[in-house]
């Protein structure tokens, strides 16, 4: 007698369902990759040279209180107003503007966005700057 297995165990299996789920999860991560945004502050950071800077030019002083009241060479001011006011100033002392240092003394209430806003002017006019946070009453 001689008995046969009638079924075989097919090893065969079938990729197209899961290529489906790879190419669905690639799309998914494309589109939600592209969505992300990264938003960050572009900051001029210090670098060194072999001369030391020797400059007997006062620098810049710009104050921001908790009233988040912009204060500019003992003038209450607004952003813009502070643009016009430090374009003055950069353009009356003759130097570059990348040698001309604006020190920021910011009080430690103040908002992000009050600060970026006072920066932004200051970047947008290339000058150094050296800030000081959490400066209080």
């Amino acid at each position: 007698m001689g008995l046969q297995k009638r079924s075989k165990v097919s090893a065969e299996f079938n990729m197209s369902s899961l290529t489906d789920i790879v190419f669905l999860l690639l799309i998914f991560f494309m589109l939600t990759s592209s969505l992300v945004n990264p938003t960050a502050i572009n900051l001029k950071l210090p670098n060194s040279s072999k001369t030391p800077a020797t400059s007997t030019a006062k620098p810049l002083q710009v104050k921001v209180d908790a009233d988040k009241k912009i204060k500019f060479n003992n003038m209450n001011l607004d952003v813009n107003s502070l643009k016009a006011q430090l374009t003055r100033a950069v353009m009356a002392d003759g130097r570059p503007t990348d040698q001309i240092t604006v020190i920021l003394d910011v009080h430690e209430n103040v908002d992000a966005q009050t600060l970026v806003s006072v920066v932004d002017v200051m970047n947008g006019l290339g000058v150094k700057m050296i800030l000081a946070t959490k400066v209080t009453d």
